[in-house]
């Protein structure tokens, strides 16, 4: 997901675009503990409760802006943890 011509706040940003899409109609309680445990990371992460958007731009993007190196290196695992593991289940038929 990194990195964006506008920086690494704006590919974030569209990341969590793509996560609410894949998220939308996803049962939580059909996920396994450990995707379950993903998705709740980065549902957490792209909460933006109080966030203040006074450019523009968007409250994921200013939200990811305030993301320390650990924060986008937690962001990105959940983002491909839990990519491999729908992609696991898609092929094992499960």
């Amino acid at each position: 997901m990194l990195p964006h011509s506008r920086g690494e706040a704006e590919s974030i940003a569209e990341a969590f675009h793509a996560c609410s899409l894949g998220f939308r109609d996803l049962k939580r309680d059909a996920l396994d503990d450990d995707a379950r445990r993903w998705f709740d990371k980065i549902t957490e992460m792209m909460d933006t409760t109080g966030v203040q958007d006074s450019t523009g731009r968007g409250a994921w993007a200013v939200k990811a802006e305030s993301f320390t190196t650990d924060q986008k290196i937690e962001l990105s695992r959940g983002v491909d943890e839990l990519a491999h593991w729908f992609d696991r289940r898609f092929w094992e038929g499960s």
